[in-house]
């Protein structure tokens, strides 16, 4: 089987060594894969060049269309996985785009990857519409869920999908984070995880931005939210660090 990846520059696929920047495990030392391809389209993604390619129309705030030779490069998956392990990492976090699209391939490379860096955790970012397979999900510790909110631009019926909300309610290695870019934000949040029953301790809010002042700006009202909603709150540590790049 073959993956589909995205790249650092063309031909390269985006496999590197970094601190993971959100959510639960923010800070630890991790390898990532990033895979191409979303079915989704959030108007202020960070990674529209895994999914917004010439002769894509749906919207993007930055307006650029990505050339899909140059910014996808297919690999086997046992390639993949030797690339992951020479990287020295105990932990593995695979994000895109939406990687389980790319499920069956996943699973065949984590399988792999067991047997030449056996022991490794796995994290696995997703928008939360899409079920893993079974043969994915036994080799997955953490699963990292953002729904994606009205603010998105992406459909309701097609982000916020009730059986999928309630599935990783149900996960206890499922943590939610939500995209936050103004106070009314966080209704819509307190509403679906009241509505799901997703315990608190699992859910985290995030200020949307790619820049530091933008971040630090949000988190200031965005942390007395929290305090009060009983949410906890996620920096974006990579961008203060490295800005904006691919590979980091």
């Amino acid at each position: 089987m073959t993956l589909t990846l995205a790249t650092t520059v063309p031909g390269e696929p985006e496999i590197f060594a970094s601190l993971q920047g959100e959510g639960p495990s923010i800070g630890r030392p991790v390898a990532f894969v990033r895979l191409s391809r979303c079915n989704l389209a959030c108007t202020w993604c960070d990674t529209a060049y895994t999914w917004h390619f010439e002769g894509d129309n749906r919207p993007h705030r930055d307006g650029v269309a990505f050339d899909r030779s140059a910014n996808q490069v297919v690999l086997d998956e046992t390639e993949v996985a030797a690339r992951i392990a020479a990287l020295g990492q105990s932990r593995l976090v695979i994000t895109g785009g939406e990687p389980l699209l790319q499920g069956p391939a996943l699973a065949k490379m984590l399988e792999h990857l067991d047997t030449i860096a056996p022991g490794m955790q796995v994290e696995i970012e997703t928008n939360g519409t899409v079920r893993p397979t079974a043969r994915l999900d036994v080799r997955v510790d953490q699963y990292n869920v953002s729904p994606k909110l009205p603010h998105s631009g992406n459909p309701a019926t097609l982000a916020l999908i009730p059986e999928m909300l309630d599935f990783w309610a149900d996960d206890p290695r499922a943590f939610l984070k939500f995209v936050v870019s103004e106070p009314a934000d966080l209704d819509e949040v307190t509403a679906l995880i009241e509505a799901h029953r997703h315990p608190k301790d699992r859910v985290f809010v995030m200020p949307e931005g790619t820049d530091s002042i933008t971040l630090r700006e949000r988190e200031r009202w965005l942390a007395d939210a929290a305090l009060e909603r009983g949410l906890r709150m996620t920096d974006r540590l990579h961008i203060h660090l490295y800005g904006d790049t691919r590979g980091t």
